[in-house]
């Protein structure tokens, strides 16, 4: 009996040892390190012209949907990216990049695509890196009578209240670009063949303007160089979750200058080549 006894005893010590030896080797560093996944670069665009080229440049791509948004992840020449179909508006602007940090992580978000023009040395197909992007929907007005009319050129352009990571209020009358990614950009100014590319600041907001005094008004007291409707959004979500940011467009009509050109298509694809020399300077 005393030696069934020490058998089995000597049974479950040698199981307990080898499930002990089992267990470590699942923790073994050697085994349990994974590589760690490169964060990719976000490109966004609010239309198919906008992201058509980089579909095209990917070539093998994955389409992920999050509500209703459209999210395409893939390589460029071996770099990871995610390009994000934001649509049009501020809100789907707002929508879309947080749903694009919160489920791909990426290292910085571009957001690019056309504007039309509000400097008359900004010709049709110059791209502009907007060294930082202002908000032109967001003003007050001061009380007029019933009867006074409108007054729009008096209107009161309020700043956008954030809070720090301590939740301290501070207010942005607008919003840079990442300085390091205005720098990447304008590294690869040289390789844009379409026009000239400039630093300048762009305006966002739910509208089109084609009245010339109103996009005199806003470029003389607000220093604009284009409009469109996304940019401010993106960068405002950008800002809260602190993730690098950058806005490049391409000018696709202006009603300032002598181009008579309004070409969405050219203007989308242009713009998407010259964002794609900016992700592969930011990769390198």
């Amino acid at each position: 009996m005393n030696n069934y006894f020490k058998l089995f005893t000597n049974i479950v010590i040698l199981l307990l040892l080898l499930v002990g030896c089992s267990t470590n080797a699942e923790k073994s560093p050697e085994t349990d390190q994974q590589p760690k996944k490169e964060q990719p670069i976000a490109v966004q665009g609010a239309m198919d012209v906008e992201v058509s080229e980089f579909l095209k440049a990917m070539g093998d791509y994955k389409e992920e949907k999050h509500g209703n948004y459209s999210f395409y992840v893939g390589e460029l020449e071996g770099i990871p990216i995610v390009v994000s179909r934001t649509e049009v508006g501020m809100v789907n602007a707002a929508a879309s990049t947080t749903l694009l940090i919160e489920k791909y992580k990426p290292k910085a978000v571009i957001n690019q695509g056309t504007a039309g023009g509000h400097d008359p040395n900004i010709h049709v197909f110059d791209t502009v890196i907007g060294t930082e992007v202002i908000n032109i929907g967001s003003f007050r007005s001061e009380r007029m009578e019933d009867g006074q009319g409108m007054k729009p050129e008096k209107w009161i352009h309020m700043s956008t209240e954030l809070r720090d990571k301590n939740g301290e209020k501070q207010d942005y009358a607008s919003l840079p670009s990442d300085p390091k990614l205005v720098e990447v950009a304008k590294s690869v100014a040289d390789q844009y063949k379409h026009g000239k590319v400039v630093e300048g600041v762009i305006g966002s907001g739910d509208w089109w303007n084609r009245e010339i005094d109103r996009i005199q008004w806003f470029h003389e007291n607000f220093g604009t160089s284009g409009e469109e409707m996304e940019a401010f959004a993106v960068a405002q979500v950008a800002h809260l979750l602190d993730v690098p940011y950058l806005s490049l467009r391409t000018i696709s009509n202006s009603e300032v200058t002598d181009d008579n050109i309004e070409d969405l298509e050219k203007a989308g694809h242009y713009g998407a080549e010259f964002t794609i020399d900016v992700v592969k300077a930011i990769a390198n």
